[in-house]
């Protein structure tokens, strides 16, 4: 368990969303097989997913479209998707279900009490941090998930050689999401600011109406030394 300044802080706001019927059916039926309930307890990945496959993390996954697209593509790796809201993990659920996926496990919880007190040191591969919540209004920056004090959390869990790849579709946030980075000794930038589009990020519903408000589109990528 993680030992820092804790941050009471949320980045989200917990919407009742309404499930479709394929959706709620896949959370009553598939939860106890691909969800982990939230626990201050360390997982142990080789057990949860039953193999010693590289782990990477996806930090809010939304409705999961690219969550599942990269796991199919990737069997030989293995996805810890967070989310706070329940038709997005009745979906990722419904998806693992079509697709016959076993490599995706979901925690439906706040992502910084996950990572301070469930995830091992050391042991992620990389983290995907697609289209946080942008938070826009400058009194509610204090809001947004990539804060110095969480990236220095999240860094303890990533391997060296590791990464995390952010992607927006706010400059301001962008931004700052640069700033925050550069920041730490423990992380190389390989871009020198912003990447290059990584070939193998799907589009996501955040990604399109971005897209569709003439927003450019920002991806961050770097790697722990």
């Amino acid at each position: 368990m993680i030992e820092l300044a804790k941050r009471d802080i949320k980045s989200y706001v917990l919407r009742v969303g309404r499930l479709s019927k394929l959706q709620q059916r896949a959370v009553d039926t598939l939860s106890d097989q691909f969800c982990i309930p939230y626990d201050t307890k360390i997982i142990n990945f080789e057990i949860i997913f039953g193999n010693t496959n590289p782990v990477i993390m996806e930090i809010g996954f939304g409705m999961g479209h690219a969550t599942v697209e990269i796991a199919e593509k990737n069997i030989d790796k293995n996805y810890i998707a967070l989310e706070v809201h329940t038709p997005g993990v009745g979906k990722v659920l419904s998806e693992i279900e079509k697709r016959n996926l076993t490599n995706i496990r979901i925690i439906q919880y706040d992502a910084v009490q996950v990572i301070r007190n469930m995830v091992p040191l050391n042991t992620l591969e990389g983290v995907h941090i697609f289209f946080p919540d942008p938070w826009p209004k400058k009194k509610h920056h204090k809001r947004r998930l990539i804060q110095n004090s969480f990236i220095k959390e999240l860094i303890l869990l990533i391997k060296k050689g590791g990464y995390i790849y952010v992607a927006t579709d706010w400059e301001d946030y962008a931004q700052q999401i640069i700033s925050v980075l550069t920041e730490f000794d423990e992380l190389v930038n390989p871009f020198e600011g912003f990447a290059d589009r990584i070939k193998w990020r799907p589009d996501t519903a955040f990604e399109k109406k971005g897209l569709a408000k003439n927003h450019i589109i920002r991806d961050i990528w770097v790697e722990i030394k």
